[in-house]
């Protein structure tokens, strides 16, 4: 295709999810179903016939989306919030996933009858819940939640999506790879998250001595810092092979919560990035779709969004909130705002990478099971608050 023409098609993609932003907050449908929409709109089934099957850049450009996505969500982060909620926050993230996919594959292999390699993977890929879904639906409520719900269902989100890439690079390293052995994979587990906390909280600190030292000529300079900030935290965790998303999220709350001039500045153009990220992100995924072939999956992926809701992810907070402070309908919120995004579907896109047996399928049973979780739990979010009585008066 020629630039000039891509380039226009670029420019009028973003400028309506710009406007589709109005849409969602006049009709109550979450902005990331549109982007994903208009992506799949103007791809090959249609009216933009855009070409698109790249699975392997998809998925580069949805990892680089999330780093800024993640950093930006740190960023927004007020640690006052969270310290009261990161102990249990970090047990939903980590525990609470692992027990969503293990409930998960119950369903899928032994009542719906998947194989077993697509019920692992589909298990591990959308066991988290997903941060740019949460992080848009929460902060663009127009009431504010009691106790502490925001900040502890934004720190799981931002936190939890390591331990779905961590399962999902497991899994799969299993189905490939059968002479690698679990407790060698529980190990990497632990070493990630070690690893990936350590340098969070090392170059946050690094960042934040470094801004109060030294101060930069031009107030533009900053954003650009905290863009190579959030870069050098993510590649320098993953190649000493600790997790870069975590990583990046830490640091990030740690950046965000500190004192340094232009700190406003910085957080704003991260937040406006941040949203330039998701639509592009959003709107390749979509493009990678062909919705005619989605409807050969729908009742499958009915199911498994059913399970998933209303089975799965309620196990995992109750148990993992048992004995606390939330009380029944706290927990039941907690549960309900377990959406899917982004995330899943660009984990889905690695099996393709790689042409493993079934891929297609379960790529398609995912990215319609993040449509169903949006418009499903989604829709109804603010519902379920003001039912709840969750909203402060």
């Amino acid at each position: 295709m020629n630039l000039n023409i891509l380039l226009l098609i670029c420019g009028i993609l973003l400028l309506f999810c710009v406007f589709a932003n109005r849409i969602s907050d006049r009709y109550g449908i979450p902005a990331l179903l549109l982007f994903l929409g208009l992506g799949m709109l103007a791809g090959n089934d249609g009216v933009g016939q855009i070409q698109f099957y790249d699975a392997k850049l998809s998925n580069h450009i949805g990892t680089t989306a999330l780093i800024f996505i993640l950093f930006s969500g740190g960023l927004e982060t007020r640690w006052p919030d969270v310290k009261p909620v990161w102990v249990r926050g970090t047990i939903l993230s980590t525990i609470g996933v692992i027990i969503t996919a293990l409930t998960l594959f119950v369903c899928t292999h032994y009542i719906l009858h998947m194989s077993l390699e697509v019920a692992i993977l589909l298990s591990a890929i959308v066991s988290s819940t997903d941060a740019p879904a949460v992080f848009s639906l929460i902060r663009s409520q127009k009431y504010e939640l009691k106790s502490d719900l925001k900040p502890i269902l934004e720190f799981e989100s931002g936190s939890n999506d390591p331990m779905a890439v961590l399962l999902s690079a497991g899994a799969l390293s299993l189905l490939t790879s059968p002479s690698i052995n679990l407790p060698g994979i529980a190990l990497d587990l632990f070493l990630q998250i070690g690893l990936g906390t350590a340098f969070g909280l090392l170059l946050g600190r690094l960042a934040v001595y470094t801004l109060s030292k030294v101060r930069l000529n031009y107030m533009g300079l900053y954003p650009v810092f905290g863009v190579g900030l959030a870069l050098l935290t993510f590649g320098l965790t993953q190649v000493f092979h600790g997790n870069g998303y975590l990583a990046v999220y830490i640091c990030g709350i740690i950046t965000g919560n500190a004192v340094f001039m232009y700190r406003r500045h910085l957080i704003r153009f991260h937040d406006s990035l941040s949203w330039i990220m998701q639509i592009g992100m959003f709107l390749i995924l979509g493009l990678l779709v062909n919705p005619s072939e989605l409807w050969s999956v729908f009742f499958i992926a009915l199911g498994c969004s059913v399970f998933l809701i209303f089975v799965a992810r309620p196990c995992a907070v109750f148990l993992c909130l048992y004995n606390s402070k939330y009380s029944f309908n706290e927990k039941l919120f907690i549960s309900w705002a377990g959406l899917k995004g982004a995330v899943p579907i660009i984990l889905a896109t690695q099996p393709l990478m790689i042409n493993f047996p079934n891929s297609q399928f379960l790529f398609n049973t995912i990215f319609f099971l993040v449509i169903i979780s949006v418009l499903c739990q989604g829709q109804s979010l603010s519902f379920m608050a003001k039912h709840l009585r969750l909203y402060k008066r």
